[in-house]
């Protein structure tokens, strides 16, 4: 019980750290919420143009929710980049902590921020457009985005070793990969409109999941217990890609220690 409260406390001073970032840099954090909102509504005018509410009603839960997912993805796979940009990246990895404590923290930084910055999102297009979500199952919604969420933490985790071993490159390749995730969970479109390779390749993503789970519950109302197809694959990513990840960075850690890539910054 000692070492499990000494771990947590560990895992709340990173939690605190990146708090305490967020506000050094409020002005970067309310530019890119800015960019978030104009991003959101300048594809859910679309479905406004078209005078299609359920459309509307489509991209607007597209939006809205890969914003979360990729708020979370970014702030977990560039754990490496912040340690990098503050100049404490050899000391964080040299410390007698856990790597296991650090990811901890920095992933329920990165749940929590998503959701208020995500929060900000919806209630502005919310505003903006007048969506009824009178018959919304909030349930199913937030059960998606909790299932979800882990599966999107491992991937993170995967991703945050490329800065780490690609000193120069490695921030343009989570950006690429994020880009990669979105292509295939079908934000801003349907699945089935794509090759059946890319179907194919969708469904070892999480992507199309979460957001088929989302629609269902806030566009029909639809329980958990009917979208046991969408749930049971994110079960199954959430156990294998965390501790894939947190097994990969373990061993990217390594090699980096190994050959002196934690010193490097460019």
């Amino acid at each position: 019980m000692a070492v499990m409260t000494r771990e947590l406390k560990g895992s709340y001073a990173f939690f605190e750290r990146n708090f305490n970032l967020v506000k050094r840099y409020w002005g970067w954090e309310l530019g890119f919420l800015l960019y978030a909102v104009t991003a959101a509504l300048s594809v859910t005018l679309i479905g406004k143009d078209q005078g299609d509410a359920e459309l509307t009603l489509f991209l607007v839960i597209g939006a809205v929710f890969w914003n979360y997912l990729s708020v979370v993805f970014s702030f977990v796979a560039e754990t490496i980049t912040w340690e990098r940009w503050e100049g404490t990246l050899e000391y964080t990895m040299m410390a007698p902590v856990r790597r296991i404590t650090h990811l901890l923290g920095s992933t329920l930084f990165a749940l929590v921020y998503g959701f208020v910055h995500t929060a900000v999102v919806l209630a502005v297009l919310i505003m903006f457009f007048g969506l009824d979500l009178s018959h919304a199952n909030w349930t199913t919604a937030a059960f998606f985005v909790l299932i979800g969420s882990a599966s999107i933490v491992g991937i993170g985790m995967m991703a945050a070793i490329l800065p780490l071993l690609y000193v120069e490159r490695g921030d343009q390749m989570v950006f690429v990969l994020n880009s990669v995730l979105l292509l295939f969970a079908g934000v801003y479109f349907s699945i089935a409109i794509l090759p059946e390779w890319m179907q194919t390749v969708a469904m070892f993503l999480p992507g199309a999941y979460i957001l088929d789970g989302i629609r269902s519950g806030l566009m029909d109302g639809t329980s958990i217990g009917e979208l046991l197809n969408d749930v049971w694959p994110l079960l199954v990513m959430a156990v294998v890609l965390i501790p894939a990840g947190a097994y990969a960075f373990s061993l990217a850690e390594r090699y980096a220690k190994r050959t002196g890539k934690l010193k490097r910054v460019g």
